[in-house]
């Protein structure tokens, strides 16, 4: 082992900022996801759009799972901004 680079902090900094870094932002994007599926599809392969084209809305499962994606978004922010408060 290196005296210069401890490289089991290093391995955990990765690790927490492959999670913070894409997994939120993942989740978040599913979120939105789930609270608009997609719609029928036009014949040229275009979702169909516009008033007259009522296509599927979120039911109730799709809700709460957004609703759990948001609520793990916002909790790891808070955790995160706890963190950096509470070490200062």
């Amino acid at each position: 082992m290196n005296s210069w680079i401890n490289l089991d902090a290093v391995w955990k900094i990765v690790v927490v900022g492959l999670l913070t870094g894409a997994g939120l932002p993942a989740l978040f994007a599913l979120g939105l996801r789930l609270l608009n599926p997609p719609g029928p599809s036009g014949a040229t392969g275009e979702p169909a759009t516009g008033p007259a084209t009522n296509g599927p809305t979120a039911g109730p499962l799709g809700y709460a799972l957004a609703v759990l994606s948001f609520a793990v978004v916002l909790a790891s922010i808070g955790w995160g901004i706890s963190v950096i408060v509470g070490h200062s």
